[in-house]
């Protein structure tokens, strides 16, 4: 496959400098491609040089991720992503969207498409890794204080660590491999290529912010679940790999909270990043369903 070559900007989203890649056809209907943890944006040149033949293709980087500034306190809540999601809707024109994303990006998404229904026409989510709720009113569970004291005490660890340093490229395209045994050469090598920068020693650091590995645990105790999604209107599809490490869709009670049963897709020989292990055959289902 021809790979798109995308042009890039920024915009601005809570005082931080945000960056996405248009990969053209801007009188198309708007199609965003929204990445997971520690990834980034060019990580689906893949899907988006196919799909941009029918749509206006725009796949931003998340705060803490590829071209796109750190947040200046280390700290990466759901809600900011997803106040970015709105602001890049914004900007693009606000007009209806559909959104493809995988994995946190998939509760990003989901999250977007609560708030505002109106805006989002189909979402596709790969492997999300959805939450269950786990605040009844004003109950507060009895694990929240614990986990609280324990986040804060790994911020403060986390402000001694310092990104890893390769000393050649090779040397990071084979962590990527190891990350993701299913990757080809040329994959790998092309996701560390715009997943690492440069130091002034010639060695070469991953681009996301290592304070994404500390997530606040308020995301996982606030309850928001059922009362957000029960506002989706779109159609929805769950695609799922059979060799992942997140549970299946099948076998989590939280899609009972969606109006709207999604639909589900599940991709043998496939993992975690099911888009590149099984590239075109998730190419088809989503050209299904997105028509």
């Amino acid at each position: 496959m021809s790979l798109c070559i995308p042009n890039i900007y920024s915009f601005v989203s809570q005082r931080l400098m945000m960056s996405y890649n248009d990969y053209g056809n801007a009188d198309a209907p708007a199609l965003l491609l929204v990445h997971g943890g520690r990834d980034h944006g060019r990580s689906w040149d893949w899907v988006a040089s196919d799909l941009v033949k029918d749509w206006h293709v725009v796949a931003p980087d998340l705060r803490g991720h590829g071209n796109s500034s750190w947040s200046a306190d280390g700290n990466y809540d759901l809600t900011d992503f997803t106040c970015d999601l709105a602001q890049l809707v914004y900007q693009l024109g606000q007009k209806p969207v559909r959104i493809i994303a995988h994995s946190v990006g998939g509760q990003v998404a989901v999250r977007y498409a609560s708030l505002f229904p109106e805006m989002v026409e189909r979402l596709i989510i790969i492997e999300g890794t959805f939450q269950m709720p786990r605040l009844s009113g004003s109950e507060m569970p009895s694990e929240f204080v614990p986990e609280l004291r324990l986040w804060i005490e790994r911020k403060r660890e986390a402000s001694e660590w310092r990104p890893r340093h390769y000393a050649t490229f090779e040397e990071a395209v084979a962590r990527m491999k190891k990350a993701n045994p299913n990757l080809s050469d040329d994959q790998a090598g092309h996701l560390t290529l715009f997943g690492v920068n440069r130091n002034e020693d010639g060695s070469f650091s991953w681009k996301f912010d290592s304070h994404l590995w500390i997530s606040s645990p308020i995301d996982g105790f606030v309850m928001l679940g059922q009362d957000l999604w029960k506002e989706i209107r779109c159609p929805i599809l769950l695609c799922h790999g059979r060799d992942s490490w997140i549970a299946s869709p099948t076998d989590d009670e939280s899609m009972g909270f969606f109006v709207r049963p999604p639909a589900i897709a599940m991709f043998e020989n496939a993992g975690h990043w099911l888009h590149h292990d099984r590239l075109e055959r998730f190419l088809s289902h989503a050209r299904s369903f997105l028509a």
